[in-house]
């Protein structure tokens, strides 16, 4: 069973039909939505401020979700993916968002809608990441604009994958 622990009256709170692994770990003030899945060995950490999750969101395996005390609160929208292993840390991450595996994603960033961030990009503190823009490197900047294609067959796709994998799992 997950790690799931209460802080300073601050209780994590799940919408329906979620999926936790067994060693993942969330603490605190975290309000998560419908349908999200929270991966083996991940780490969403309410603890020095609050972590709001929307629906059909997938923290993949060993992720770490946290922010800053009395800074930087970390939200996140719908239909997000946030690949292995990535670090999302005190920022905005709006609606059908893909965060490449092992990205960075710091304080006071705005991914907007329909963005991409890239594998292993490092997104600087306060970058505003352009909605349906591909941003890369480090630090990350914008590469491309997403196409039709890439919104359907990764985003929504990978987005979607996730409620199936986490219903074998329960």
């Amino acid at each position: 069973m997950a790690l799931i622990k209460s802080l300073k009256g601050n209780q994590p709170k799940f919408g329906k039909d979620c999926f936790l692994a067994e060693n993942a770990t969330v603490i605190g003030e975290v309000i998560m939505g419908n349908q999200c899945s929270v991966w083996y060995n991940a780490v969403v950490r309410g603890d020095v401020n609050s972590v709001e999750i929307g629906d059909a969101v997938n923290i993949q395996d060993q992720v770490m979700i946290h922010c800053t005390y009395q800074k930087a609160f970390t939200k996140i929208g719908n239909h997000v993916s946030i690949g292995h292993r990535a670090i999302i840390h005190g920022c905005e991450i709006q609606d059908h968002v893909l965060i490449g595996m092992g990205a960075i994603v710091m304080d006071g960033v705005v991914v907007e809608e329909g963005s991409v961030v890239a594998a292993g990009a490092v997104v600087l503190e306060n970058t505003v990441v352009e909605k349906g823009s591909i941003y890369a490197g480090v630090p990350a900047k914008k590469v491309k604009t997403v196409s039709p294609e890439l919104m359907q067959d990764e985003v929504k796709r990978i987005s979607e994958a996730y409620i199936t994998y986490s219903s074998w799992y329960k």
